[in-house]
């Protein structure tokens, strides 16, 4: 990583790292706590429930969460895996790096999560409904989709204004391209 954890900042669609897979972590350091660290500060100072690394403009395969809020419940999720996906459900998402943009994503509703916590060590969690959701959302973004990659055409329309104003206010801080 070659930019400070502490200078991070979420970034906004259409920003290019969004829609790269990201890579897998392989050195597991206090450069990668500090990441998970700040991913936590952001996703708390935005009201968020789950945040991945390429939303911050770093490209490996990690994300971190908290479904209640409570402190305790925080998670560093590392090099996921998502098997046993079950059931299905449709349900509003809103994305931290797609602001004032809510969509109907339908998602499994249990799955089955194996990956790796900040120290690398393996872990295995079953999760459903919003706990399933958020490592579906999270993951999506560590293989370079977003919440607008899955919703239907009346989501489309009723979007579209909000993601022109998105892509063109990227184009302006960076020099029209």
């Amino acid at each position: 990583m070659t930019v400070e954890p502490e200078q991070l900042g979420i970034i906004d669609y259409p920003h290019p790292c969004l829609r790269r897979a990201a890579a897998p972590v392989e050195q597991f350091d206090a450069v990668l706590a500090r990441l998970a660290g700040r991913m936590f500060e952001l996703m708390r100072a935005a009201k968020g429930v789950g945040l991945a690394a390429p939303q911050v403009g770093v490209s490996v395969r990690m994300f971190v969460m908290n479904a209640t809020g409570e402190p305790g419940d925080d998670l560093i999720v590392v090099n996921p895996r998502l098997t046993d996906r079950r059931g299905g459900a449709e349900s509003e998402e809103g994305c931290l790096s797609i602001p004032e943009v809510r969509v109907q994503v339908r998602r499994a509703t249990r799955c089955h999560l194996t990956a790796q916590d900040a120290n690398g060590k393996p872990f295995e969690l079953d999760g459903a409904d919003m706990i399933c959701r958020i490592w579906q959302h999270e993951i999506d973004h560590l293989d370079g989709i977003l919440i607008i990659d899955r919703m239907g055409p009346t989501d489309r329309i009723a979007t579209r204004r909000a993601l022109q104003e998105l892509e063109e206010k990227f184009r302006r801080s960076n020099g029209g391209r």
